[in-house]
């Protein structure tokens, strides 16, 4: 059985740090594309990250390049979200979630939510000012 557990969120101040995890099971990280998404209050779902090691691809939005940084351990089946000088707008619930299947070609394929299979349940990221 497939699934996610995603873990790590908290209370942060502006310019603090987090380090999410994903925990799989049911299949290996090492195969799949691996992304992170969130959703703000009121908001819709956004794209944020997506790790792929069996091609090697990393993906990044434009707004948090340079500050978020995604890789996984093979040992532990697990895929991590290093996010550093956080702000209120990085506030939200944070999903992992995983493509079993082919996935699209080109650069933004990765903010589709389509595109994947199984979703964990959530970690609540909340940014002070």
């Amino acid at each position: 059985e497939v699934q996610l557990q995603a873990s790590g969120g908290g209370l942060v101040q502006t310019g603090g740090s987090l380090t999410l995890s994903c925990v799989a099971s049911g299949f290996n990280v090492d195969d799949y594309a691996i992304g992170w998404f969130r959703q703000a209050p009121g908001k819709e779902r956004e794209g944020v990250s997506c790790f792929s090691r069996k091609d090697g691809s990393t993906f990044y939005t434009d707004s948090v390049k340079g500050r978020f940084t995604i890789s996984s351990d093979s040992a532990k089946n697990t895929v991590y979200l290093q996010m550093n000088t956080l702000n209120p707008g990085d506030t939200g619930i944070y999903y992992c979630a995983v493509a079993l299947g082919q996935v699209s070609s080109g650069r933004t394929w990765y903010k589709d939510s389509d595109e994947y299979n199984f979703w964990g349940q959530g970690t609540l990221v909340t940014v002070s000012s």
